[in-house]
């Protein structure tokens, strides 16, 4: 037989295979999913991811025509559900959904088994928390201006709670003490409900906490509210003003939420999950269910977007946390 016959023949061949498998893999692509998705929430339910999630799981179901199933894996501050994802197929089956501090912060923070953005695939920013900057009625300051020139008058000598060494609370206070120019010392709790306790006890004076764990006390008046962590003010808290409103421009410190898959996972699907949720928060319904807990929807982002985002949010974290000689959680 002609050997260039042959090659011809063994071309054609390789193309045809080829050809299959695209096909194939496009179509898998197309049916996807094809079985139910697990979310990994790398927390105890009934914190605010778990509860963006189920607020969610009902309409996504409906667009995925698949069930969506929530895995619970706290532990490490939400590090071993994180690590669990990025040992995961990537085939847009196991999915996590988590807050910023365990992507952002905790690589820094701890020796983790994961890379955010080595082993991990961005797809959509969903929402974020804001928190309320609160002191006890006791100190008697009417704005934030009012508490600076305190602190600043009382240098080492007044305290702030977080819920733990290297917590969102913490590094967010770190900041605004730095910005502030006030010298306060850190008191850590093991979570919010001691912290908030020792606060309305007057053993600390002032914390950067949520605003749906501080509210309730701010609207007893239990607790003054001085500034709001966000750019804008917030439906829930209408009359707080922003903290950047008090000369501190562009200060802005969000919990937010976000969608990750393992890294290599399929751009058509990353992009399918990335519109649907897109769509999603966008509903009257899911926003006012999300506005009762205190989560305000992300604005529509593509997976472009939120990985920059991500990426920016990891460098200013890492700066934080070495310049402040924060150690392992």
């Amino acid at each position: 037989m002609n050997s260039s016959f042959c090659l011809r023949c063994s071309a054609v061949i390789l193309v045809g295979i080829a050809m299959g498998v695209g096909s194939c893999f496009a179509q898998d692509t197309v049916k996807y999913p094809i079985k139910p998705v697990h979310f990994v929430i790398p927390f105890a339910a009934s914190g605010p991811t778990d509860t963006m999630a189920r607020v969610l799981i009902p309409k996504l179901a409906e667009r995925l025509e698949q069930p969506v199933i929530i895995d619970n894996k706290a532990g490490a501050g939400g590090s071993i559900g994180a690590e669990f994802v990025t040992h995961a197929l990537p085939d847009g089956y196991t999915l996590l959904f988590t807050t910023s501090g365990v992507v952002t912060m905790n690589p820094s923070l701890s020796k983790v088994g994961f890379e955010t953005m080595r082993d991990l695939q961005p797809i959509v920013k969903a929402g974020s928390l804001a928190s309320l900057l609160v002191v006890n009625p006791s100190l008697n300051v009417k704005n934030l201006n009012e508490f600076i020139q305190l602190a600043k008058s009382k240098p080492g000598k007044m305290n702030y709670a977080t819920s733990g060494p290297g917590s969102s609370s913490h590094l967010a206070m770190v900041i605004f003490d730095r910005l502030a120019d006030i010298d306060l010392v850190h008191v850590p709790y093991k979570g919010a409900a001691p912290a908030v306790t020792d606060l309305l006890g007057s053993n600390v004076q002032v914390m950067l906490m949520g605003l749906t764990t501080v509210l309730p006390f701010v609207n007893s008046g239990k607790l003054q509210a001085l500034g709001i962590s966000t750019l804008q003010p917030s439906a829930m808290a209408p009359n707080v003003p922003t903290i950047a409103s008090f000369g501190f421009p562009g200060f802005e410190v969000s919990n937010w939420l976000g969608i990750f898959a393992p890294i290599n996972t399929p751009a058509a699907v990353i992009n399918k999950l990335n519109a649907d949720i897109n769509a999603l928060i966008k509903l009257p319904d899911i926003k006012a269910k999300l506005a009762k807990e205190g989560i305000e929807p992300a604005s529509p982002n593509t997976p472009a977007q939120f990985k920059d985002y991500v990426q920016s949010e990891i460098t200013r974290w890492s700066k934080t946390i070495k310049d402040a000689n924060i150690k392992d959680l």
